[in-house]
């Protein structure tokens, strides 16, 4: 079993829609504190929730879960931090994106609309590119106005925003959208340059470490369905 740690629960469909179209079987069990997320944008930043994921991912484990993803940007590496003395891998969704950010060009372009995430997606995109060998030039740009309309539950607009932003980025080799929760716009976006989202390469990373497989699948496809909470 997967156990997956979000801010939101909008993440709750994403990520078992992404399950049944490529890793069937797959056994997800959701977490939802939305409160971490604003807890973490706090003036304490990602470190004044880490008590509180930390215990998250414990409640996790011994549910049962063979691995743990944090679909959150900001708390991220206060998550990956819990691996020691976790017992099983526990990933942060975004560090596949980054590794493919580098791996695209050395201009990286990083959109988010909430703050908070903009500094921890930077510098994972730079630590993917040290352990790359790579040298990467790193912007941030923060959709203004968005995360209002996200907050407000209109996600259609909230798409709208992050790909009108998307495509007028200029000058980048790739362009990363910082939060799951912007996935959306990567369909909506016309620019010629890579856009890269989190949920799809994020959720392969944590299938493998839970199954080994690279395809994500296990030997039981009728497995249990997932669970939410």
């Amino acid at each position: 079993m997967l156990a997956l740690i979000h801010t939101s629960p909008v993440h709750v469909p994403v990520f078992d829609a992404l399950r049944d179209e490529h890793h069937r079987g797959l056994e997800l069990r959701h977490f939802v504190d939305e409160g971490l997320l604003e807890r973490a944008r706090g003036d304490g930043g990602p470190e004044a929730v880490a008590a509180e994921v930390r215990a998250a991912v414990e409640r996790a484990v011994a549910d049962g879960a063979r691995a743990v993803l944090c679909t959150c940007s900001t708390i991220g590496a206060v998550a990956e931090a819990t691996a020691v003395g976790a017992g099983v891998p526990v990933l942060r969704v975004d560090r596949p994106m980054a590794a493919a950010a580098v791996a695209a060009g050395a201009r990286v372009a990083v959109l988010g609309t909430v703050e908070s995430t903009l500094g921890p997606t930077a510098a994972l995109v730079e630590e993917e590119a040290r352990r790359a060998g790579r040298s990467v030039e790193v912007r941030t740009v923060l959709v203004a106005g968005a995360w209002a309309h996200f907050a407000a539950g209109d996600t259609d607009a909230y798409a709208r925003a992050v790909a009108y932003a998307v495509d007028g980025v200029r000058g980048a080799d790739a362009i990363v959208l910082a939060q799951a929760s912007m996935a959306p716009a990567q369909r909506l976006a016309t620019t010629p340059v890579p856009v890269l989202s989190s949920p799809r390469p994020g959720l392969a990373a944590a299938a493998v470490a839970v199954t080994g497989a690279p395809g994500g699948s296990v030997a039981h496809p009728a497995a249990s369905p997932d669970t939410s909470g």
